[in-house]
């Protein structure tokens, strides 16, 4: 028989705010079968909680209807199926709004839409969902619909069920699923494969990457590209550091399929394109993840401008100033007080801005009258009264509510996952017949050391490593990788997690966990904690983890001379 050919996916959407006008690029810059849009994220789901306490007909991603008025017609002219999450909390009303789209512009769509990830929302909290996998959007597709709409699944789901309608996979095509799994999760952030957020960006032209899409064949391999013509680069770094992002262990659960990331294998597949085989996938586990959010109380922040001479002194000044304004006013601190000074300011600067530093001030409480008025006005009656040079960034404000997010788990047999199908029936899923609890992996053996005795030079761990950093709920996750085999020996023995934890101080008193994967050259570091109650609340400077792996790759430590070989940084002196 002839083997199936290859289903091409591409991706339009990493976040809900990314690049407008990728639908209409991705449907006109080259063949594809099915395009996706990921617009759910942790922190998204509070905003569209709010946004459906306004108006109850909301809780979708309203860009994606934008994005549909011209891409509607390209997509029914190329053939082009349309997946996306942007249904949100609302996914229904999605669908609606859709169909009454097509309907404005004279184009004709079967639209479906997948539900039941909504659960019943505890006291306190704003929304419940649990992340339901691919198979509901493989049932949409099989039953015709041209566009399918989801609320909460997994980011990976928007490619295994497309995959698992078109190869006709079954629950138990284990390694086929995981190997779409690692494909979606490669595709998921959009332009992040293609040379955006990428350590070594100065390699290549990543002025505008194109978006990726994957060409998955019917064993569940697939090969990682983008479009011809389309700006950033494909390779195996910018597919490794993907993979890394947000993941943790060797397994990466989902409802789905259990992908064992310490068996993907990445070879080059010509330019701009990267094979990923031999992903083994076990059965997930018995259950389903749930986020929760909820308001967490509120916030509000000055940051002090402190120019030239005596920063620190100032700096001292203000906190001093600021706290007794708050005693004399009779007011009580507010629950969660923060100062950060970062000492942005350079000596015999030759611009202001240059000869200043910042100090910011951060306050958290549930009462919103303590970070309000309280926090700004005891700030502002500083102005004439305090350091030499005293103004702030921006003026106090009232103070605004942040957000939690919760994970918790509930049994997959408790979650009625549903189809709704084009012509309306209502198709239930069943949840896998065979599951598997996760449990530790064995950690591989380590290549062996890099030699010792060769000469060292304190150096920036960036100029021979890679980094990608994100969160998952209050934990950090950081991914380390290098490009070839001496550097991993090196790599694999020096950075420990008591090495991790000496370069980046903020972690010395967390937990944090290692994970070895030999085939991808790479370290994934879990920090319990790092974030707090996680990004909905900016508790911390970068609350969503982004740069800590930029922050890492800054740290100096003795790498081997040898390895440091070819590479110049103009930014790293001797």
């Amino acid at each position: 028989m002839t083997a199936p050919a290859p289903l091409r996916i591409g991706n339009a959407s990493g976040f809900y705010g990314d690049r407008f006008d990728a639908v209409r690029e991705m449907l006109t810059g080259g063949p594809l079968d099915v395009l996706t849009g990921d617009y759910l994220a942790e922190l998204t789901m509070l905003i569209l909680g709010r946004s459906r306490l306004k108006d109850p007909e909301k809780g979708y991603a309203t860009t994606f209807l934008r994005q549909l008025e011209e891409g509607l017609g390209l997509a029914h002219e190329r053939g082009v199926k349309i997946v996306t999450n942007a249904g949100g909390l609302n996914p229904a009303g999605l669908a609606d709004a859709v169909r009454k789209l097509a309907a404005k512009v004279g184009v004709p769509v079967t639209v479906a839409h997948v539900e039941g990830d909504s659960l019943p929302v505890p006291d306190g909290f704003l929304t419940a969902n649990a992340y339901l996998g691919g198979a509901g959007i493989a049932a949409c597709l099989r039953a015709g619909a041209g566009i399918v709409v989801t609320g909460r699944v997994t980011d990976a789901a928007l490619v295994t069920g497309p995959a698992a309608a078109h190869f006709g996979w079954g629950p138990d095509d284990l390694d086929a699923l995981a190997g779409a799994v690692v494909a979606g999760h490669v595709l998921e952030c959009g332009t992040q494969a293609t040379g955006g957020n990428y350590a070594f960006f100065g390699d290549h032209d990543v002025r505008r990457p194109g978006f990726p899409l994957a060409e998955i064949h019917a064993d569940g391999s697939s090969v990682i590209t983008k479009h011809d013509g389309t700006g950033g680069v494909v390779d195996l770094s910018t597919v490794t550091a993907q993979l890394l992002y947000e993941t943790g262990g060797p397994r990466y659960a989902g409802p789905d399929v259990t992908a064992r990331l310490d068996t993907v294998r990445l070879t080059p597949d010509g330019p701009d394109r990267v094979r990923i085989d031999g992903v083994r996938g076990e059965a997930p586990p018995p259950t389903l993840k749930a986020g929760l959010t909820r308001l967490g109380g509120w916030r509000n922040e000055v940051v002090f401008v402190l120019t030239g001479l005596d920063i620190e002194a100032k700096a001292r000044l203000v906190k001093d100033q600021f706290a007794d304004a708050l005693e004399r006013g009779g007011a009580r601190p507010p629950a969660d007080v923060r100062w950060e000074l970062a000492r942005t300011d350079h000596p015999d600067a030759d611009t202001e801005e240059r000869a200043s530093g910042l100090l910011r001030l951060v306050v958290r409480d549930q009462d919103a009258d303590a970070v309000g008025r309280t926090v700004s006005g005891a700030a502002v009656e500083l102005a004439l009264g305090s350091y030499p040079g005293f103004h702030v960034t921006a003026p106090p404000g009232k103070g605004a509510p942040y957000g939690v997010f919760e994970a918790v788990y509930v049994p997959a047999g408790e979650v009625e996952h549903t189809a709704v199908l084009p012509d309306g029936r209502r198709d239930v899923m069943e949840p896998p017949s065979l599951t598997q609890e996760l449990a530790e992996v064995d950690e591989p053996p380590l290549p062996a050391p890099y030699p010792s005795g060769h000469p060292t030079r304190r150096t920036p761990l960036g100029l021979i490593a890679g980094a990608r950093s994100g969160d998952k709920g209050g934990d950090a996750n950081v991914g380390v990788w290098v490009r070839d085999d001496d550097a991993w020996r090196w790599l694999a023995h020096e950075l420990t997690v008591e090495r991790f934890r000496e370069l980046l101080p903020e972690a010395a008193e967390l937990t944090v966990v290692r994970h070895v994967l030999p085939n991808l050259r790479a370290l994934n570091f879990t920090v319990h904690g790092l974030l707090g109650e996680g990004v909905a609340a900016q508790a911390r400077f970068d609350p969503q983890a982004k740069a800590v792996g930029e922050w890492l790759r800054s740290r100096w430590l003795p790498i081997p001379v040898a390895l440091l070989e070819g590479i110049d940084d103009p930014e790293v002196s001797a």
